[in-house]
């Protein structure tokens, strides 16, 4: 009869081989032996529950818990002022630098009437103007964020106003808000009321009826009177009556200036007191038109610039012109360039000069006044004293009128540009001025390009001008230090 070995489990080998262990540590720490500190690496590899690496990681219940650390009780107060700024607008009652905070997150789609007069800082206003336009030139708006905003967005709103279709709701909820940021407005296009087409078939419109646009309605634009009224501070006003990017869509009656339109708007630079620069361009303003305008600001108190170019006045507005010169007025820069005025409106104006004491810039050029207009005009130097630049460029002029302007520059000592570009001087007519100059030392520019003065009077003349120029920078340089002193 066999004996089978006893069986054993796992645990009970264990327990023997732990006993077997104690043993052993006890007998060797009987012998004397010291007991050895395990190594912190190996006791890491040997125990992974010392490795933070294999830690478990605890996945919290709520799927928006994470480990960021708590915002500060002042920077959620801060968003909720911003994310709630339409509504509730805070700004004066906080602190300079949580002010500043908000000043630089809140949107620039805010409504106007919560921003623009609780909003002063220039950095917002900055923004929103580069969110509103791609290109932000803030040196023309005497370096205002601000007025630069306000401004370009009264002029967008009356240069998309259509008469009788627009509703006046926007601008005039705008206007109260813009008013006191409001020193210059440029419109650069008025749009005409939308009237109904005519049943009228092509064959019974002539070309020449088209063109003159006489087979059209009366198109009277926009009334200025509702803007002036509330702009106090207005002092810069330019307006151009048509439209501009009219393309495969133009018509003749897109750019009338009617006579009602002239009316009204000579009666609202009458009334704006403040008023300094006022230009009128590109609006077909004929001699009738002139003068109706002429007649409203004869005694304006302000005015000093008047621009006028690139209309089609003639001699009797030219008149006009030469009787508001010759009055009350305090203009000291006028400019006609590009209109239809002969040697009998050069002459008015001409006559004009005589008496004004104010005008320091006449710019005539691309008109028609010919020799006579031109000598008309030159003459009177002698007696003005006041005229610093003179532009007769493109009119027509000739050897006559450079011996009489070279007579002038002799002695006229007021004179400090003068452009006689693109007129047929000729080779007489240059060595004439060059000999009026030599004698003359306060005249700094003269421009004679395309007058076929040829190129030796034209080298000379310069020569004499750096000579000039020279003089003038010592001058300038030595009054200079002695305002130091």
């Amino acid at each position: 009869m066999s004996t089978e070995p006893p069986v054993t489990d796992g645990s009970t080998d264990a327990q023997n081989a732990n006993n077997n262990g104690s043993f052993s540590q006890t007998k060797s720490g009987m012998s004397g032996t010291k007991r050895s500190i395990p190594s912190p690496l190996t006791s890491a590899k040997n125990n992974t529950a010392m490795d933070n690496r294999n830690m478990r990681r605890i996945i919290a219940e709520d799927p928006h818990w994470s480990l960021a650390t708590v915002p500060l009780l002042t920077e959620l107060c801060v968003t909720h002022i911003v994310n709630n700024f339409a509504e509730h607008p805070k700004l004066n009652e906080l602190l300079p630098k949580y002010k500043d905070k908000v000043l630089e997150k809140i949107s620039t789609d805010l409504p106007l009437p919560v921003v623009a007069h609780l909003v002063s800082d220039e950095g917002y206003w900055q923004r929103r103007c580069k969110a509103t336009w791609n290109v932000c030139d803030v040196s023309k708006y005497g370096q205002s964020w601000k007025r630069m905003f306000f401004e370009r967005h009264v002029e967008y709103i009356i240069e998309h106003f259509v008469p009788e279709s627009t509703e006046v709701t926007q601008l005039a909820t705008t206007l109260p808000l813009s008013s006191p940021y409001i020193w210059k407005l440029d419109i650069k296009q008025l749009l005409p009321p939308v009237k109904e087409e005519q049943n009228k078939s092509s064959d019974d419109v002539s070309d020449v009826g088209s063109d003159s646009g006489l087979d059209t309605p009366s198109m009277d634009h926009f009334e200025f009177s509702t803007v002036f009224d509330k702009l106090p501070h207005l002092q810069e006003f330019s307006v151009t009556y048509g439209v501009r990017d009219c393309g495969m869509n133009f018509e003749w009656n897109l750019f009338m200036f009617t006579n009602r339109d002239c009316l009204l708007l000579s009666k609202c630079i009458k009334k704006c007191r403040t008023l300094k620069v006022f230009k009128l361009h590109k609006s077909k303003v004929d001699d009738d038109k002139a003068r109706v305008l002429i007649a409203h600001i004869l005694d304006h108190p302000s005015l000093l610039e008047l621009d006028l170019s690139h209309n089609v006045i003639g001699d009797s507005g030219a008149r006009a012109i030469g009787k508001f010169l010759n009055g009350h007025c305090k203009l000291s820069k006028l400019f006609l360039s590009n209109n239809k005025i002969r040697a009998n409106g050069a002459a008015a104006i001409g006559h004009a000069l005589t008496k004004n004491t104010t005008l320091k810039l006449l710019d005539m050029k691309l008109n028609r006044i010919g020799d006579d207009g031109g000598q008309a005009i030159c003459q009177t130097l002698t007696k003005n004293t006041t005229l610093e630049r003179i532009n007769l460029g493109s009119n027509e002029m000739s050897e006559p009128t450079a011996a009489v302007l070279a007579q002038i520059v002799i002695h006229n000592t007021t004179l400090r540009d003068i452009d006689l570009s693109c007129n047929r001087l000729g080779p007489d007519g240059g060595k004439q001025i060059q000999e009026g100059l030599e004698e003359n030392t306060t005249l700094l520019h003269v421009d004679l390009r395309l007058t076929e003065v040829g190129q030796e009077s034209e080298y000379s003349i310069n020569q004499i001008l750096k000579r000039n120029q020279e003089m003038h920078r010592e001058l300038t340089l030595q009054k200079t230090q002695n305002i130091d002193r």
